[in-house]
């Protein structure tokens, strides 16, 4: 299995925080193709980001932060467009998350606080400069996503001044408003360049990777074990805090 570990280099709590964060983009845009409605598409990408955080919590038996935080962000603004049947509100929301995100990651690494380590080093094991490396690249990507939001959402997907006709455009061949356009930008392009990003970013972070602590605790009780054929057995604390005898 070792050729499926290439492919897919990411575990099952990975895997669950991968698809929370574009199943509901997927949601959206399936419903909305169908239905040709945005505010079917918001409540499939309402019901869908609810149905994410379920998953993850019985999958990983918690909410990761992260995910946790996106999800009620989209939560907020699809009540947003749905109460003012403006599609603005979902839209907007990635610019603003990605934006405030990244200069969260920025003001983190300048104050020496990583924050991808501290909710992460429970899983994985990088150097210090591996995880500064880390957080430094996807703060960038965070801004690059914002600012490409952004121009697709300005150029194609402004809201129609009132009576006005939403403007059609042809997008390969394909006729559909601004909100689709925007949709398809979303999954065609930038659901497929974060995964391949992610995916090449942890290839590129194998280089700073620290053997996992608890590997090798297990490693050196085998090779005890072995040399004097008896058991390693781990003292537990006392009650009162000192040592076992």
């Amino acid at each position: 299995m070792s050729w499926l570990k290439k492919l897919f280099p990411f575990n099952a709590e990975q895997t669950v925080n991968i698809a929370s964060e574009f199943g509901p983009l997927v949601a959206l845009f399936v419903v909305n193709a169908i239905t040709g409605d945005v505010e079917a598409g918001t409540w499939a990408l309402l019901i869908s980001t609810g149905i994410a955080m379920l998953a993850m919590y019985v999958v990983l038996k918690r909410l990761p932060v992260f995910p946790l935080i996106a999800s009620a962000i989209t939560v907020v603004f699809s009540i947003l467009t749905l109460v003012t049947h403006d599609p603005m509100w979902v839209m907007i929301k990635v610019t603003l998350f990605n934006a405030a995100f990244a200069i969260f990651l920025f003001a983190g690494l300048m104050m020496k606080k990583n924050f991808f380590k501290y909710i992460m080093e429970g899983t994985f094991h990088y150097t210090q400069k591996g995880w500064d490396q880390f957080t430094w690249s996807f703060a960038w990507f965070f801004v690059a996503t914002a600012v490409a939001n952004e121009v697709v959402r300005l150029v194609f997907a402004q809201t129609p001044a009132p009576g006005m006709p939403a403007p059609v455009y042809n997008i390969l061949g394909m006729q559909m408003d601004g909100v689709n356009v925007w949709i398809m930008f979303k999954v065609a392009i930038i659901m497929p360049a974060s995964g391949l990003y992610v995916f090449l970013l942890t290839r590129m972070m194998q280089k700073h990777r620290l053997p996992d602590p608890k590997q090798q605790d297990t490693r050196k009780d085998a090779v005890a074990t072995g040399v004097s054929g008896v058991p390693v057995a781990h003292k537990k604390p006392a009650a009162d805090g000192s040592a076992a005898g």
